[in-house]
């Protein structure tokens, strides 16, 4: 479980950038794909984001490709952390979720 002090840690780290992400959702998203491709821009405003259904198309595993400024200075565990939070009502439907994270490539 975290700690308050590393919540409120992460939840610095969320409002250090923009308010817009500039993704735009490929159009093939099944449902269950779109509802957490959504709620993952809407929270860390990724600069890159790849959610795939790799169940075979019954929605019951997933794989998240996610980079963002939100992830900045925390660890690989923490930074899971804050998407399975973001993503606990949609964790309780699925057997899986695989998350990848890019280290965020900051502008020359």
């Amino acid at each position: 479980m975290l700690t308050l002090r590393r919540g409120l840690a992460a939840s610095r780290a969320l409002r250090r950038f923009s308010t817009k992400s500039n993704l735009i959702p490929p159009a093939n998203l099944s449902e269950g794909e779109k509802l957490i491709y959504d709620k993952l821009i809407d929270k860390f405003l990724p600069t890159e984001l790849a959610v795939q259904d790799i169940s075979g198309g019954c929605g019951d595993f997933y794989a998240i490709k996610i980079a963002s400024e939100a992830f900045k200075g925390l660890s690989t565990l923490n930074q899971h952390r804050l998407v399975t939070r973001v993503l606990k009502q949609e964790i309780e439907g699925i057997h899986g979720l695989q998350v990848r994270r890019r280290r965020h490539q900051s502008s020359p």
